[in-house]
């Protein structure tokens, strides 16, 4: 999975990691601290994608699931990163949550903005500078949000 993680934190222009992190501080980051993680393998047993799936916030705010996907370069445009982010719904809703929150989607990020939207999320907040992107700076941060099941009318 490190051979996955490593250039997409390295390269720090999507996911907050230090771009330091070592394998230890990512496993710990990416799986242990996972309620579910998913991993997407090609016909040869490759690793091509992954996916972590967790509460978004503790006790009164753990209805809401937060995920966070990586997909390796070679393999992005194939429709992958749509395939685990609906599989991620899929696996929130058998787990109880309400909704699924992205809370720092790097607005340099338009592949994945689009992927989002295709899949149902929205974007209810933009965080001006909220995201140091190590090749343009500070640069806006979207909040995206799905609800996973529909709300009782009041």
């Amino acid at each position: 999975m490190w051979a996955l993680l490593e250039p997409v934190f390295r390269a720090g222009e999507t996911f907050p990691h230090d771009p330091t992190i070592t394998e230890a501080e990512a496993q710990l980051a990416w799986v242990e601290q996972s309620q579910a993680v998913m991993v997407a393998l090609d016909a040869a047993g490759a690793v091509v994608g992954t996916y972590y799936l967790r509460p978004n916030s503790l006790a009164l705010g753990a209805h809401v699931a937060n995920a966070g996907y990586v997909v390796a370069e070679h393999c992005r445009r194939q429709g992958i990163g749509s395939r685990l982010c609906q599989h991620s719904l899929q696996a929130a809703r058998r787990l109880g949550f309400r909704a699924m929150q992205f809370n720092l989607v790097v607005s340099t990020n338009t592949a994945g903005i689009r992927c989002w939207q295709r899949n149902g999320f929205q974007v209810v907040g933009t965080l001006p500078g909220a995201f140091r992107h190590r090749q343009l700076g500070y640069v806006d941060a979207l909040v995206m949000i799905q609800a996973l099941v529909e709300s009782p009318i009041p």
